[in-house]
């Protein structure tokens, strides 16, 4: 039970641990006895292992010869903090039982070599699905130097996303809503595109679910026409925009407002995508929820850059309309973009799915 009880407290670091991976650590005595358990905080803060550490000696337990469940190699280098495979080694413990290696290749293996090479026993693999896809944009950007792309959409049955006023608010109902904000707290950035910005100013924030933080913004805004009195620049929140062009009195007055402007054109005078996505990597996202009308959304699987899809559907119909993703028309059946649905699941009202592109995997 002890791997599960890892998970569990892996959770927790949800929208609290970006841009490490969500790591949870219990440790158990030869009796069964649970001496101390936590997971990974903030950024600079305590790993779990440290946390688990910290609650039993606060307990007043030793945890001489015990076992440390953990759902992750436990890391050798410095960085925010120090390595916790010399934590463990310090306090006594006889084995640990990891998930999954680390993908950080400044870890990689050595975390279990330190280990074992100090005598401790190492196990691997309990909960090594469970964890990878709870650290799954982590691992893409271990992996391929990419976030992984989850890109939300809200319809109906038919696939109307919004009528051809723009109307769509609300299709889905109230559950559906919350749900879709607890996804964006688990990522690092939201991400969405100025038309949309120009026709429903958003806030593209984090309300109806407690969160320890809110996930940045990313907005691809070719011509720079965000306005600086958009809802989504709150004061204190970390805001991006990726333009094509440079226009020194527009980005004055958008960095005004606390904006970081990147310019990466492509060839065709718009946002390089791919260009971004790397770009967004090297700052350390590792799951970005793309929220974007069918245009974006369409560029975004035409390139094929979207990893994941998070649809809601509503039990109604709304006939002609906006559709989810403009791309196309294909000539052949072949040229679709294959999905695997992972979970269909009753929200409310609404159904919520999750299908993820055929052969993606990290």
């Amino acid at each position: 039970m002890s791997i599960p009880q890892a998970l569990a407290l892996a959770t927790q670091a949800t929208g609290l641990s970006e841009p490490n991976p969500r790591v949870g650590c219990v440790i158990i005595a030869p009796d069964g006895t649970t001496l101390g358990e936590g997971h990974t905080q903030q950024a600079g803060g305590p790993h779990a292992e440290v946390m688990a550490l910290r609650d039993a000696e606060a307990k007043g337990h030793s945890v001489a010869g015990a076992t440390a469940y953990v759902t992750l190699e436990p890391c050798s280098h410095h960085g925010r903090t120090g390595p916790c495979c010399d934590a463990l080694i310090a306090a006594g413990i006889g084995k640990v039982v990891a998930s999954l290696p680390d993908p950080n290749p400044l870890v990689a293996g050595q975390g279990f070599a330190r280990l074992r090479a100090s005598g401790v026993e190492v196990e691997i693999g309990p909960g090594a699905e469970e964890s990878r896809e709870l650290n799954i944009g982590f691992f893409s950007r271990m992996a391929r130097q990419l976030p992984w792309v989850r890109m939300k959409v809200a319809a109906s049955l038919d696939g109307t996303t919004a009528l051809n006023n723009g109307a769509s608010q609300w299709i889905t109902s109230d559950a559906a809503r919350t749900d879709g904000h607890a996804w964006r707290a688990r990522a690092s950035a939201v991400l969405t595109g100025i038309g949309t910005v120009l026709d429903d100013d958003p806030q593209l924030d984090v309300r109806l679910v407690p969160t320890p933080r809110q996930p940045f913004v990313v907005v691809v805004d070719s011509r720079l026409q965000l306005p600086v009195d958009a809802r989504l620049l709150m004061p204190g929140r970390r805001t991006l925009v990726y333009a094509a062009v440079h226009d020194e009195i527009k980005a004055a007055a958008l960095q005004t407002r606390g904006v970081t402007i990147v310019t990466l054109p492509n060839e065709s005078g718009k946002v390089d995508l791919a260009a971004m996505l790397r770009d967004l990597s090297r700052r350390e996202v590792n799951e970005l929820h793309l929220e974007a009308g069918n245009k974006l959304n369409g560029s975004f699987i035409r390139e094929g850059l979207v990893d994941e899809l998070l649809v809601y559907l509503a039990p109604q119909m709304l006939g002609e309309g906006r559709g989810m993703a403009s791309f196309g028309p294909l000539t052949a059946l072949r040229d679709k973009l294959a999905l695997e649905f992972r979970s269909v699941d009753r929200v409310g009202p609404d159904l919520r799915i999750v299908a993820r592109v055929t052969g993606r995997a990290i």
